[in-house]
């Protein structure tokens, strides 16, 4: 654990310029203090299963910094959440090494699903402020997931950068594309995903028609 929050510390470092000393990054980094409090939570909710007190710390962390985070939720070394207040992260996420996470952003349950049913990052994922991922997606590695994007049980495959509501890609392995997403590997319930039919269809269209203009002209 000790070597896994060295490796948080270093993220705030490398990610963070306003962070300009070791000295305040720990007295003024409230999201880091978060995330050194899920690493012991998590351990006593997880390997240690003692009850009640991880959500009681839990919910005081929340009140603390503004960040949410399930002591089941699993979180790989070298985690940064920038400003922090509004994230949310539900029992069964699982986020691997050196993610970032902007405040606001979501990763949460459709109501849908028991057990897994909430996101998968894999490694080196940005999230952008305001951005909501629900449901047991996988978001592959090397992902950029832009500000204020939605996904809902839509895969994410990896080196690709997402943007709009519902999301769609419009960048794959440095080329500019229009690609939906995928449905993801567990289906959505038999109601439908409300962001993803083809009502929405020109909408997601034309919010990627317009980044892939702004980034070729």
């Amino acid at each position: 654990m000790f070597k896994t929050i060295i490796e948080d510390i270093k993220a705030v470092k490398r990610n963070d310029p306003a962070a300009k000393n070791l000295l305040e990054t720990l007295l003024c980094h409230t999201p880091l203090h978060t995330i050194i409090g899920h690493r012991i939570i998590h351990f006593l909710h997880a390997s240690l299963h003692i009850p009640i007190l991880p959500r009681w710390l839990a919910m005081w962390s929340r009140f603390w910094s503004g960040v949410e985070i399930h002591p089941g939720a699993k979180i790989g070394k070298g985690f940064f959440i920038d400003h922090g207040t509004g994230v949310v992260i539900g029992e069964t996420g699982e986020i691997g090494d050196n993610c970032v996470l902007f405040h606001g952003v979501t990763l949460g349950g459709t109501g849908h699903f028991k057990d897994k049913r909430h996101p998968t990052l894999e490694n080196n994922v940005l999230i952008g402020a305001n951005a909501t991922v629900l449901g047991p997606v996988k978001v592959g590695d090397n992902v950029r997931i832009g500000a204020a994007t939605v996904i809902i049980n839509r895969d994410v495959p990896p080196n690709c950068t997402v943007v709009g509501a519902p999301g769609m890609i419009v960048k794959r392995n440095g080329i500019h594309t229009r690609e939906p997403l995928p449905m993801a590997h567990y289906k959505h319930a038999e109601n439908g995903d409300p962001l993803t039919d083809d009502s929405n269809g020109s909408s997601n269209k034309l919010v990627a028609d317009e980044y892939v203009n702004k980034q070729t002209a």
